[in-house]
């Protein structure tokens, strides 16, 4: 039996007089002022303490890795900073664009390569690409599909010290609204180039840096591409007056061919005329009567009709 000054042990179910549930055995009740004592809150914080040590720490190692080297992916060769969201593959001996690029990726390193050209649908996905450097490859061409929608949003394209003469078609390139590096590379300077370079919006500094390796004339190898253009020299009429003159020499040759033909033909039906005539007056000579007489007729008009 309880002793005489021991409060009573509280009924399963029964609730205080505010009508909330006593708390379990072993949990101390809350103070007057809804706080609970001091010794339960450092108890419960060592028991959590003691739970988070006993979980093993390479599972978090790996997170913590994955989380700053930017997981599987960043591809082979390059290396992702994902804060940035800026790749740099410079100097990986790549011969193409890799695969696995973050799609989030704002700038793009793949200068100091290898990399010989551009094929259709390289940079598709890389919706968010501002800026791309590929200075100092072996790029021959760019195919007109190479950058697709991504060349109104680019800001920045480098392509300096490769191996281009052309840029692709005008209305291909008029897309690019990007700031272009071109210079160190065997341009070819012709009318494809010139319409190309009126199509792209070219800062003054970047024209002077095309310069031409190869031209129509001698005399415009090694000057800047914008100088001549300033003289006045309009290579596409150029172009265009070469293309005229090879067209009325291919049409003289035409005619001077119509016109020995016919001669040879008159000529030779006329050869055929006199010997024929020459074949008659060999034939003996005799009284002709009235029908032979009109069928001489009739081929003295033939003959003469002929000639």
């Amino acid at each position: 039996m309880p002793g005489a000054g021991a409060a009573p042990k509280p009924e399963r179910g029964a609730r205080d007089s505010c009508g909330a549930a006593p708390p379990p055995e072993g949990v101390a009740s809350p103070r007057p002022g809804g706080s609970f004592p001091a010794v339960n809150i450092l108890a419960s914080q060592e028991e959590a303490r003691g739970s988070y040590a006993e979980m093993p720490a390479l599972p978090w190692l790996l997170v913590v890795i994955l989380c700053q080297c930017g997981g599987l992916a960043c591809p082979e060769g390059c290396r992702c900073l994902l804060e940035s969201r800026v790749v740099r593959c410079t100097h990986g001996q790549l011969r193409e664009i890799p695969q696995g690029i973050p799609r989030d990726t704002r700038v793009l390193h793949l200068d100091a390569n290898e990399i010989t050209g551009l094929p259709d649908g390289t940079l598709r996905e890389l919706r968010q690409l501002r800026e791309l450097y590929l200075s100092d490859n072996l790029i021959e061409n760019i195919s007109p599909a190479a950058f697709g929608e991504l060349g109104s949003r680019l800001q920045l394209l480098d392509l300096s010290n490769n191996r281009l003469q052309q840029l692709g078609p005008a209305e291909t390139a008029s897309t690019l609204r990007a700031k272009m590096r071109l210079y160190g590379n065997p341009w070819h300077c012709g009318c494809s180039l010139q319409e190309l370079l009126e199509a792209l919006p070219l800062e003054a500094e970047t024209l002077e840096d095309v310069v031409c390796s190869s031209a129509a004339r001698e005399e415009y190898v090694g000057q800047p591409f914008a100088v001549l253009l300033n003289t006045g020299i309009d290579f596409c009429s150029v172009q265009q007056r070469t293309t005229d003159v090879a067209m009325l020499v291919t049409m003289f040759c035409w005619f001077t061919v119509l016109i020995a033909y016919v001669v040879y033909y008159v000529q030779r039906n006329q050869a055929e005329t006199r010997r024929h005539l020459e074949y008659l007056k060999s034939l003996p000579i005799k009284q002709p009567s009235p029908e032979e007489e009109e069928e001489e007729e009739m081929e003295e008009d033939t003959l003469s009709t002929i000639l």
